[in-house]
C-alpha cells in the first residue's frame, strides 16, 4: 500500500504491510531508511524503548543514546541511520546486518569517509591484519587492545608511562594517588589537565599554608614536635577540664565533695566485674581525687584509665611549656591551652587538603621542578591526536551500527521481527516451558508490582516468574503471556524451566497471575467446570459437616455406655420418621422432576433432541464465550512494553490467530507410535457395570413410558402417558378444549398416578 509523504521539497513513496491491526511501514531498501525522517511519526509502532532489559547490543544503545538518559527515542534513531548512511557508498549495505563491514563499502568521497578508512586500516595494521578486506565487530570491540600500541591516544589523559623522566612519571603517579585517575582509552590511569592543574593549586596553597606558620613563631610554641603535642592535650582536654570544674564546685560548696568523687555504692558495682585498668566504667571517674583547689597531680593518683595519656601529656607539652611540673594547677592550665590557640586558628584555615598526605617536603620538592610544564606537554600532544583517535572510535561506531541498526529498526519503527515470527523482537528474552506449553512472549521486569498495574491493560494472561540460576546465583524476573491452552493448572507456586537467549536455563516459580481469558474453548467449558467445582465443594462441604456430627455423636454414644449397667441390655434404635419423611420429599420431588423432563422431552421428535441439547449448552456458555471473544479481541501488546519503559504508538493486537503461535501446546508427534496399554490403570468394571445397568433401566423405563416396548410385549402395564394419550383419543370433550390432534400429546400431568411397580 504505497503512501507518498512530503517533506519540503522531497517525496518518497512508502510501502506498508499489515500486521497486528494496523499498519506497518516497510523498510526493504537503503532509500526507505534515508528518507526515513521524512516518514510522520505518527505511523512508527515505538517512539522510545530503554537501552537495558531488552536483547539487544549494549555498546550499540548506548553510542545511539547521544544523551546518555538511558533512553533511544526516535530523533536519536533518526540521526544515527542519518550518519550511517552518510558514511557508506550504499546505504543498502545496512539491509546486510553483517558484522563484517568491508572496507569498499565505505565513502571515501567525504572528508570524514576518508578518515573512516584510514582509521579502519591502522586499526588492522595494529591488530597484525594490514591485508584485510574488511573489519569486523570483533577488531572493533576491544578498543582497549586497539589503542594498547601507543601511548598517546587522543584523550586529553596521558598515563604515567607515557613519560620518559622517571620523576615525571613519579609525579604523575602522586597525582593519581592524591586525586585519583582518569581513565584513557586503552583503560590505563592517567591524568588529565584538569586533575594536573587542581593538584598544583593544592600544592601551592599547602605550601604558603606551612610558610605562614613558619613566619609567625606563635603559631608553632612547640616546634616541629607542635602537632604531636597538640594531638597529646586534645586527648586529656575534656578530662582536665571536668577536673578543675568539679574542683570549683566543691570549693563553692563543701557538701558536694562526696558525689563529686562518685559514691560508694558505685565502687561497690564495679567490684563485682572483671576490670582491667582502661575500662570504659573506669575511665568515667573523675581524673583524680577531687577537692577544693587542688591542683592536677600529674605523677600519681592520676585515674589508672588515663595514666598513659597523662604520662604523654606531661612529657610532650607540660614538660615543654612549664618545666615539668608534679601538678598542675588551673592557672598553668589555663597557659597551656593559650598557648596552642594560634595554632588551633592556624590548623582550622588549612587548605590542600589533597596533597598533605605527601608531606611538605615532597610537595615543595615537585612545586620546585618542571614537572608541571612537562605533563601539560604531553598532554598536548595527545590531543593533538584527536581527529584521529575520534576517528578509530567513529570506525568502531559504524561497524556496530551496520551489524545492529536495521535490526533495531524492525524493532521500533515497526515490529516486523515480532509479528513475522521468523526471528524474536528484541523485547522476547526467552521462552518459559511450563504445564505442557512454551510460552515465546516472555519480558524482563524490573518491579513486578508497578509492571502489573499497567500490564492489566493489555487483556492478556500474565504469569509472572522468578527466576534463578543456582550456579551463578542470578536472578531475574518476567512475564510470561499464556494465548493457548487453558488456565486450569496454573497458579501461584508451580514450577518450570526458562531458556534465555543465550540458550542458558533458568529455574522459574509463578509468583503473581493476571487472570483474563486465554481462548475461546476454555470460555465454553468455564460454566460447567465451575458447576462441578461448586458441586464438589458443597460435597465436600456436607462430607466434613456429616463426619464432625457423626464424630460427636460416638462420642456421646460412649459416653453414655460408659455409665450405663453392662448387665442391661441395649435398647433396640427408634426409626426416625422425621427423616424418613425427608428422604421421601427429596425423592418425590426428583421423580416430579424428571417426570416433567420427560413429558418436555416426549412432545419433541426425538431426531430433534440432540439439537435441543446442543441449543442447551450453547445457552449455558454462550455468555463465557462472549465475554472471552471480546477480551480476547482486545490483547495488546502495548501496556505490556509499556509498562517496561517503551513508548508504544500503536495497539499492537495479539488477534487468536496470531496468539496460538506465540504459545505451543504439547501435542504428539504425527506418526508417533502409542501404546495405550496402562499397566497401572485403575480398574472400573464393577463401576462401569453398574453404570451400564443403570443405562439400560432408563431406557427400559423411557421405552416403557412412551408405549414402545407395549408394542413388543403387549402385556405390559401401561404408563400414565399412555393412558392420558389413550384418554385424549377417546374422550371428544377434551379433544375440543385443546384442541390439538389425537396425535398430539401434552405434558404429563404432575398428578398422574404413579408408574406402576413391576
Amino acid at each position: 500500500m504505497p503512501v507518498p509523504t512530503r517533506s519540503g521539497d522531497s517525496t518518497h513513496t512508502w510501502k506498508f504491510f499489515r500486521a497486528g491491526g494496523f499498519d506497518q511501514v516497510r523498510l526493504q531498501n537503503g532509500a526507505d531508511l534515508m528518507a526515513l525522517d521524512q516518514l510522520d511519526q505518527k505511523l512508527w509502532v515505538a517512539l522510545a524503548c530503554p537501552t537495558r532489559g531488552i536483547e539487544f547490543n549494549a555498546k550499540t544503545l548506548d553510542l545511539i543514546d547521544t544523551d546518555k538518559d538511558g533512553r533511544i527515542r526516535a530523533p536519536e534513531i533518526i540521526a544515527a541511520t542519518k550518519w550511517a548512511c552518510s558514511c557508506l557508498k550504499h546505504a543498502d549495505e545496512l539491509l546486510r546486518a553483517s558484522s563484517a563491514l568491508p572496507l569498499s563499502a565505505i565513502n571515501e568521497d567525504t572528508p570524514e569517509g576518508k578518515q573512516l578508512l584510514s582509521s579502519a586500516r591502522q586499526i588492522l595494521t595494529n591488530l597484525g591484519k594490514p591485508d584485510a578486506v574488511a573489519i569486523t565487530f570483533e577488531d572493533t570491540t576491544d578498543t582497549a587492545k586497539i589503542f594498547a600500541q601507543t601511548l598517546f591516544n587522543g584523550d586529553g589523559i596521558v598515563p604515567p608511562d607515557s613519560a620518559d623522566d622517571p620523576a615525571v612519571k613519579e609525579v604523575i603517579s602522586d597525582i593519581i594517588s592524591c586525586l585519583g585517575a582518569d581513565a584513557d582509552r586503552s583503560g590505563r590511569p592517567g591524568v588529565s589537565q584538569a586533575r594536573v592543574d587542581e593538584f598544583f593549586t593544592a600544592a601551592e596553597a599547602f605550601s604558603d599554608w606551612w610558610k605562614n606558620a613558619e613566619m609567625d613563631p606563635a603559631v608553632l610554641p612547640l616546634g616541629d614536635a607542635t602537632a604531636s603535642g597538640y594531638a597529646a592535650m586534645k586527648m586529656v582536654k575534656a578530662r582536665i577540664d571536668d577536673y578543675f570544674a568539679r574542683c570549683r564546685l566543691a570549693a563553692f560548696d563543701s557538701r558536694a565533695l562526696a558525689a563529686l568523687n562518685r559514691q560508694e555504692t558505685e565502687y561497690l558495682a564495679l567490684s563485682a566485674k572483671e576490670l582491667t585498668p582502661t575500662a570504659a566504667e573506669i575511665a568515667a571517674f573523675p581524673l583524680a581525687r577531687v577537692e577544693a583547689n587542688k591542683p592536677l597531680p600529674l605523677e600519681r593518683d592520676v585515674n589508672p584509665a588515663w595514666a598513659d595519656a597523662m604520662a604523654r601529656f606531661r612529657s610532650e607539652v607540660a614538660r615543654a611549656l612549664l618545666g615539668d611540673p608534679s601538678t598542675l594547677t588551673e592557672t598553668d592550665w589555663a597557659k597551656i591551652t593559650a598557648a596552642f590557640g594560634a595554632y588551633e586558628n592556624w590548623l582550622g584555615s588549612k587548605p590542600g587538603n589533597a596533597v598533605e598526605k605527601l608531606g611538605l617536603k615532597r610537595t615543595r620538592a615537585i612545586l620546585a621542578g618542571k614537572s608541571r610544564e612537562i605533563i601539560t606537554a604531553l598532554i598536548a600532544k595527545d590531543k593533538a591526536l584527536e581527529g584521529e583517535a575520534n576517528a578509530i572510535a567513529a570506525v568502531d561506531k559504524l561497524v556496530h551500527y551496520h551489524r545492529d541498526l536495521y535490526k533495531l529498526l524492525n524493532n521500533f519503527v515497526s515490529f516486523r521481527d515480532f509479528y513475522r515470527r521468523k526471528d524474536k523482537a528484541v523485547f522476547q528474552v526467552g521462552t518459559l516451558y511450563l504445564d505442557q506449553r512454551s510460552c515465546d512472549l516472555c519480558v524482563r521486569v524490573d518491579d513486578p508490582g508497578k509492571h502489573a498495574a499497567l500490564a492489566g491493560l493489555a487483556k492478556t494472561y500474565l504469569a509472572y516468574c522468578e527466576l534463578t540460576r543456582r550456579s551463578t546465583a542470578e536472578k531475574m524476573t518476567i512475564a510470561a503471556a499464556f494465548t493457548g491452552g487453558d488456565s486450569d493448572n496454573l497458579m501461584v507456586g508451580r514450577n518450570g524451566i526458562f531458556y534465555d537467549r543465550q540458550g542458558r536455563d533458568w529455574d522459574a516459580t509463578i509468583t503473581k497471575i493476571i487472570e483474563n481469558p486465554i481462548s475461546i474453548r476454555q470460555a465454553f467449558w468455564a460454566p460447567y467446570k465451575r458447576f462441578v467445582r461448586m458441586i464438589e465443594e458443597q460435597i465436600a462441604r456436607r462430607a466434613a459437616a456429616a463426619d464432625a456430627a457423626a464424630a460427636e455423636k460416638l462420642a456421646v454414644t460412649a459416653a453414655g455406655a460408659a455409665g450405663t449397667d453392662k448387665t442391661k441390655a441395649a435398647e433396640p434404635g427408634k426409626l426416625d420418621t422425621g427423616t424418613v419423611a425427608a428422604l421421601g420429599v427429596a425423592l418425590g420431588s426428583l421423580a416430579t422432576a424428571v417426570g416433567v423432563v420427560f413429558s418436555k422431552l416426549a412432545d419433541i421428535p426425538p431426531w430433534k433432541i440432540p439439537f435441543v441439547v446442543a441449543g442447551v449448552m450453547l445457552a449455558i456458555s454462550l455468555p463465557s464465550m462472549v465475554i472471552a471473544w471480546l477480551k480476547l479481541r482486545q490483547r495488546n501488546l502495548g501496556p505490556i512494553l509499556d509498562a517496561n519503559g517503551w513508548a508504544v504508538n500503536a495497539r499492537a493486537r495479539i488477534n487468536i490467530p496470531f496468539g496460538a503461535s506465540l504459545t505451543s501446546v504439547a501435542k504428539v508427534p504425527l506418526g508417533t507410535q502409542r501404546d495405550l496399554l496402562d499397566p497401572f490403570a485403575e480398574s472400573h468394571s464393577t463401576r462401569d457395570r453398574l453404570i451400564a445397568l443403570a443405562a439400560l433401566i432408563g431406557v427400559i423405563l423411557v421405552l416403557w413410558y412412551f408405549g414402545v416396548l407395549n408394542r413388543v410385549l403387549p402385556g405390559l402395564p401401561k404408563s400414565a402417558y399412555q393412558q392420558h394419550s389413550e384418554k385424549q383419543k377417546t374422550d371428544p370433550e377434551t379433544k375440543a378444549k385443546t384442541g390439538k390432534d389425537a396425535g398430539s400429546a401434552p405434558a404429563a400431568s404432575t398428578n398422574a398416578p404413579a408408574v406402576p411397580a413391576k
